[in-house]
């Protein structure tokens, strides 16, 4: 069933779920949910087509190949590598399937350039004369090798799918050929990516591109899920300044020869969603592989900040992060400076999806909107307010300001939830006084 969510101006609702503003003063306990997990429809060689397919970071390390189509090490996996230093889970997708590699013997198991790297060997037996050994090699790998009499015995294996009409004969290698990427990606792939993220849980969502119609449709989409359904995370975009909490806006352009200028994307993506609830990356090292491009004055990152965008500076031999902020910059009464900080919005978006979740698996259509069903509504609230306040992500937490109450109607229940975010140091004014 689709659930209702988001923010309310009035208490005019019709679907069930939750409804959750956040404001300045003026998935099923009330435990922390965790982080790490991310999103990113990527330009590849290789993989599955046409659907979102997860990868750990243990896969990635161990399993690379099978996955993405290169060992570990290529270059052509350095942004992944990146991301991977932080996030322990993605959220991929293939945006370029193109046209699978084959020949006589075998076809490409997805499409793309890399097809064409894997070869077929296949040699006589050397116990049995009427069996083949049939290897599959991708570049000098050997990744399968089977021992069958005819094609008809032949396993699909992570890289091939065999022709089983195909008549067995020694060759000391055949290439698949004929594999391709598609000539372009546009708007109709991204589209078709996000609105299969809709049934995803992530932290951060990350966008390589830096055509403004795609980072505009990404912004949009962030505001979107974020305001219309309750569902919080936050999305890395290059150069797009959006004024608007959900979206970092992140400045450095990367100077790798070949390398596409959004590449700090990746890194920046695994470590905002990596970053626990209690921690900034304020002045956090980048121990990633690109070369960032830093050559910016005092003034200039002061503009920056003001600006909305996330920018990494030089301090000494070493890049590091300035300030972890997002690109919100139009302070209110209702949203104050508070909402421009990223460990700021990572404790509001932590409340907000582990209380929905809480709410929507434990108490409705199964409790009753009653003094006691109420109460055991408040008792879980409490409990996730202490959790936070044990890890130092919010202080001052008084179960006495935490109200749950009945709506305008039986069926809703108000809750108004007082919490003090912490940050962590950044400033310093000190006064050094000689007597």
């Amino acid at each position: 069933m689709a659930l209702g969510g988001g923010t309310f101006l009035a208490q005019n609702k019709v679907l069930p779920g939750s409804y959750i503003n956040f404001t300045s003063a003026a998935k099923a306990t009330a435990t922390l949910s965790d982080r790490g997990y991310c999103a990113m429809a990527l330009e590849l060689d290789w993989g599955v087509d046409g659907e979102i397919f997860t990868v750990e970071a243990a896969d990635f390390q161990t399993n690379s190949l099978r996955i993405f189509g290169y060992d570990y090490t290529s270059d052509k996996l350095k942004g992944l590598r990146d991301l991977f230093l932080n996030a322990t889970t993605l959220y991929a997708y293939r945006l370029n399937g193109g046209v699978k590699a084959s020949n006589t013997y075998a076809v490409a198991k997805y499409s793309g350039i890399r097809g064409n790297d894997i070869k077929i060997v296949i040699a006589v037996n050397a116990d049995d004369e009427t069996k083949f050994d049939v290897t599959t090699m991708i570049d000098s790998t050997v990744v399968d090798t089977q021992t069958v009499a005819t094609a008809t015995e032949l396993k699909a294996n992570d890289f091939v799918t065999f022709n089983s009409e195909a008549t067995l004969v020694a060759t000391a290698g055949t290439a698949l050929t004929g594999g391709t990427n598609a000539a372009s990606v546009t708007g109709t792939e991204y589209q078709t990516f996000l609105d299969k993220l809709e049934a995803y849980s992530f932290n951060v969502l990350g966008c390589l591109s830096t055509e403004e119609t795609i980072k505009s449709l990404y912004s949009a989409f962030t505001s979107r899920l974020r305001d219309d359904m309750g569902i919080k995370f936050q999305t890395v975009l290059y150069n797009k300044a959006s004024d608007y909490e959900g979206v970092i806006n992140l400045k450095n352009a990367v100077t790798d020869n070949g390398e596409v200028v959004s590449s700090l994307v990746y890194w920046l993506t695994g470590a905002e969603c990596g970053c626990a609830v209690n921690k900034t990356l304020t002045n956090k090292l980048y121990d990633g592989e690109f070369t960032v491009s830093t050559a910016y004055k005092q003034s200039e990152l002061v503009t920056a900040l003001k600006a909305g965008e996330f920018v990494f500076h030089k301090v000494g031999d070493e890049v590091r992060v300035l300030d972890d902020v997002n690109s919100f910059v139009s302070v209110t009464t209702d949203k104050s400076e508070d909402f421009q900080s990223n460990q700021v919005i990572r404790v509001l978006d932590q409340i907000g999806n582990d209380i929905a979740v809480l709410f929507n698996t434990r108490y409705l259509g199964k409790v009753q909107n009653n003094t006691s069903g109420r109460m055991s509504f408040w008792n879980d609230i409490v409990t996730y307010n202490k959790q936070l306040e044990q890890i130092e992500a919010v202080q001052n937490f008084s179960s006495d300001d935490l109200i749950v109450e009945q709506g305008d109607d039986k069926k809703s229940v108000i809750v108004t939830n007082p919490i003090t975010p912490v940050c962590a140091m950044s400033k310093l004014y000190m006064t050094v006084i000689v007597e």
